[in-house]
């Protein structure tokens, strides 16, 4: 009945051959990659979770130590308290529920106490534990040993595929404790992970549109655009690149092609 219904749309909208060539012949391999799934090794992950729950201890401790009194840190209304009323930081307009203790707010008043910043530290932290590390660990099949995913082929607008349950995608990849949560994703025995990607496409397009010559050269040159980036921002030698130095160049480099403002950036780098 479906396929009565939507087989003349998309002969009227010319997209039968995309159905056919494309998408139906991505099912059979996507369903193959769902059975088979990834390997995920557990012990990792119970490792992990006790030391994030220690880690999150002494944060909790050296957050009452700064605040002089125990309260419960995940609270908006007592933390609020804390930092507003006994600590005396600025704070916006006072609502119904009290003040607003969201991450930019935290993320302002940082420079001006160690408390907020150590509240993000201990969120992140919570955060990470929570939805990854004991989620991820009761996700893996017994039997098999691996996380079994779910690709979604017609849910984002842009067309690219997305996982859920878990969403494999965002997997966090900043810091140290999201790389070793990468970490515990584990190839078989004699086998290799194989990771490939399109090169800066998004850059590519853009130099041929502005037909940039510093873009154009770096890619005729076969650099790597974020890191010749990197090397005209801090004015040192490609070579003395750091990774930190890159991942502020790649802000840069995106931001520029997809409008993002001065404010915005200086949001995302915490720079002036």
């Amino acid at each position: 009945a479906l396929w009565d219904y939507y087989s003349t749309i998309l002969q009227d909208s010319n997209q039968i051959e995309l159905f056919s060539e494309v998408e139906m012949q991505l099912l059979p391999i996507l369903a193959d990659m769902e059975n088979d799934g990834i390997k995920v090794d557990g012990s990792r992950l119970d490792v992990l979770a006790e030391e994030f729950s220690v880690k999150l201890s002494v944060l909790e401790e050296e957050i009452h130590g700064l605040a002089g009194y125990s309260f419960n840190i995940n609270s908006p209304q007592q933390l609020g308290k804390v930092l507003f009323e006994d600590l005396g930081l600025p704070h916006g307009r006072k609502t119904k529920t009290g003040y607003s203790t969201d991450v930019k707010v935290l993320e302002k008043l940082a420079p001006k106490h160690e408390l907020p910043a150590l509240v993000i530290r201990y969120r992140n932290l919570a955060k990470l534990l929570s939805t990854y590390v004991e989620k991820l660990k009761k996700l893996i099949d017994p039997g098999s040993g691996r996380v079994h995913t779910s690709f979604n082929q017609a849910v984002t607008a842009t067309g690219r595929l997305s996982s859920s349950n878990p969403n494999l995608q965002n997997i966090p990849i900043r810091g140290e404790e999201g790389s070793r949560i990468r970490n515990a994703f584990v190839s078989e025995s004699g086998k290799v992970f194989l990771s490939a990607d399109y090169s800066q496409i998004d850059l590519r397009v853009l130099a041929h549109y502005s037909q940039d010559s510093a873009l154009l050269e770096a890619f005729r040159g076969g650099e790597d655009i974020h890191s010749r980036t990197a090397a005209e921002i801090f004015g040192v030698s490609p070579l003395l690149i750091t990774s930190e130095m890159r991942r502020v160049a790649k802000s840069i480099n995106f931001g520029i092609v997809y409008g993002m403002s001065s404010f915005g950036l200086s949001g995302q780098l915490q720079i002036s």
